[in-house]
């Protein structure tokens, strides 16, 4: 075991981002389980948490294989996985119809997780992706894909627990730095390296938005001195 739990893996990431703490950064986690992470972050560089909410196309009989991505914000962003739809031959009006249906629960999810609070601006400032770990990589290569697209962060930094070596180089060319605190030769499954990999439940992910933003360091969160940006 590397980790005892999402809370420890936060903990010993935030370690090896002690660089960024005056770069006044914003932590986005990738929910469920990647808030418990992010959220340890947060605390440790006196940054706002917020959600970056992705979900996958699923292709037509066989959801789980994705066909694309779709990521939620004021400006949607849906990333098309082109051998996949060439394959199988998928209609756009597929890609249209279940990306909407995606956009329709990423709100939802906005609304039950942030109780209707607006998203922390991440105009011009250093964005830290989090999840607890990486198995496929499929929905975080989405995400970063997103950011990159949406043009408002200054920079984006990866922090990830555990992902497979295969993983980590390609990952690490969609975004300004990545942090991996392993890459095991030997991975087979991300709770593989926690002790308690239980899953987070929504009632978690709430409390610690919750939390951090009763800190001062939720929605709406930006240094001080900093004109108001604007963005997702």
């Amino acid at each position: 075991m590397r980790f005892h739990d999402r809370a420890d893996a936060g903990r010993q990431l935030a370690r090896r981002l002690s660089h960024l703490h005056d770069e006044h950064p914003v932590v986005l986690a990738l929910p469920r389980g990647g808030v418990p992470v992010a959220a340890e972050i947060a605390t440790a560089l006196g940054a706002p948490l917020d959600l970056l909410l992705v979900r996958k196309i699923g292709s037509p009989g066989q959801p789980e294989l994705a066909a694309g991505a779709v990521v939620g914000g004021p400006q949607p962003e849906i990333l098309r996985n082109e051998e996949i739809i060439r394959q199988l031959r998928i209609p756009d009006d597929h890609i249209e119809q279940e990306a909407a249906r995606q956009l329709a629960e990423i709100e939802r999810r906005r609304m039950v997780y942030g109780r209707g609070r607006p998203p922390v601006p991440i105009r011009g400032r250093t964005v830290i992706l989090v999840d607890d770990g990486i198995a496929t990589g499929a929905t975080m290569r989405a995400a970063l894909r997103a950011l990159a697209a949406g043009g408002e962060a200054r920079r984006v930094v990866l922090a990830i627990p555990v992902a497979p070596p295969e993983l980590a180089g390609p990952l690490g060319t969609l975004c300004d730095e990545a942090v991996f605190l392993h890459t095991p030769a030997d991975f087979m499954a991300v709770g593989r390296f926690y002790e308690d990999f239980r899953q987070t439940e929504d009632s978690e992910v709430i409390a610690l938005l919750d939390g951090a933003a009763l800190r001062g360091h939720g929605s709406g969160d930006r240094p001080a001195n900093r004109p108001h940006p604007s963005g997702p």
